[in-house]
């Protein structure tokens, strides 16, 4: 792709994600349906969309989305990125990440600040509570450091207290081959959250990398948050929380992680504290303690899967109706009659087919039309007897 046609395909991304009601669901549809410029032509009405597209909007949010389509600019979305230092990849794309490139939920682009090579080593989430005591912030400083020392990689999500205080320690390691920060953001990648971190996160995108899914100037709106959490996940090889309380978006973090195969630790706290009321959990049901940095060290040793040139694709691979189902609805998107129709399945075997991969994240339903989320990344393999 030439110099020219690449930024016109760059502002084009930008501009679709800043469009209202175009989150990482929709906005993988539309790349999935459409190249950018031809995506915001027809959502601006200037063009077409796809069926499958227009009915994944209900009508109210369509009818806004495109208002807001036609003043979008993507020459000023170009200029905010490189502004800021910003480069955009969209999967596919040498630059996306491989750890996400089969992911079940994978973000349909990325905006990215620093030096993707960061993602080459091997690769530690620490997540914790914002509210930290002093012991659970020392240990994730302690554990940063250490794993950077190491050559490791962590990646955390630079909020207060916990998140911080790991990439705190990474930045105190010296000497060696080091692991470097990586940090996802839930605003713009130019939008420091929160303002006392912006020293940090100015170190972080030029020692390592900053991710975000959002063009620069997001605001960090709360419910970013949480999506921003299954890419901490996905880019990790081993999920650490060190404190957690009874709920928060550590703890769904780890589960993010446990859904994707990841091993996830926990640092054993006092029952008596509150903020090691989820870590304590999280080891009662079967997560590996810390009790230093050598055990996760050992637990990042013992799996290689997300440790490679090509992607890891944590979905099961389908079999018997569901591989059936999965190949109708690779030739062309299908209604569960179209899909019964085609493969001789009854209703109710489609359905219950259909079903089942959607929640494995291999199709998405829109308006009950069922498409593939993205092509099969590693060669099919027999199902575990």
């Amino acid at each position: 792709m030439s110099a020219p046609m690449r930024a016109e395909y760059e502002g084009c991304i930008a501009a679709l994600a800043r469009l209202p009601y175009v989150g990482p669901a929709r906005l993988r549809m539309l790349l999935s349906h459409h190249e950018p410029a031809e995506a915001l032509a027809g959502l601006a009405r200037r063009g077409r969309l796809d069926p499958m597209v227009t009915r994944s909007f209900p009508a109210r949010q369509l009818a806004a989305t495109m208002t807001a389509a036609v003043d979008a600019d993507p020459v000023a979305e170009l200029g905010a990125c490189r502004s800021a230092g910003v480069r955009v990849h969209v999967r596919g794309d040498a630059g996306f990440p491989v750890s996400l490139a089969a992911d079940p939920d994978s973000p349909a682009a990325l905006f990215v600040r620093g030096d993707a090579t960061a993602l080459d080593r091997r690769r530690v989430g620490i997540v914790g509570t914002r509210n930290a005591t002093a012991a659970g912030l020392a240990t994730a400083r302690d554990l940063g450091a250490s794993l950077a020392e190491a050559g490791v990689s962590v990646v955390s999500g630079l909020a207060r207290g916990i998140d911080g205080a790991a990439h705190a320690g990474v930045r105190r390691a010296s000497g060696g081959d080091l692991g470097l920060p990586v940090a996802v953001v839930g605003s713009g990648p130019d939008v420091v959250y929160p303002r006392r971190h912006a020293e940090l996160w100015e170190w972080v995108a030029a020692a390592g990398l900053l991710v975000s899914e959002w063009p620069p100037g997001t605001a960090p709106d709360a419910w970013r948050f949480p999506q921003r959490n299954r890419i901490i996940a996905a880019l990790s090889e081993v999920m650490v929380v060190v404190e957690s309380r009874e709920r928060g978006g550590s703890l769904i973090t780890a589960r993010l992680a446990a859904d994707r195969g990841i091993e996830v630790m926990a640092v054993p706290g006092s029952p008596r504290c509150a903020a090691s009321v989820g870590t304590n959990q999280l080891l009662r049901d079967g997560a590996g303690p810390v009790t230093s940095v050598a055990d996760v060290i050992t637990m990042l040793g013992l799996d290689h899967r997300r440790n490679g040139e090509l992607p890891f694709d944590p979905r099961p691979i389908p079999s018997g109706d569901q591989a059936t189902v999965l190949t109708a609805c690779e030739a062309e998107p299908r209604t569960l009659d179209a899909i019964a129709a085609s493969t001789g399945l009854s209703l109710v075997d489609a359905a219950l087919a259909a079903a089942r991969l959607e929640r494995s994240g291999w199709l998405v339903e829109a308006s009950g039309w069922f498409e593939p989320t993205s092509s099969r990344l590693v060669p099919d393999r027999p199902a575990a007897s």
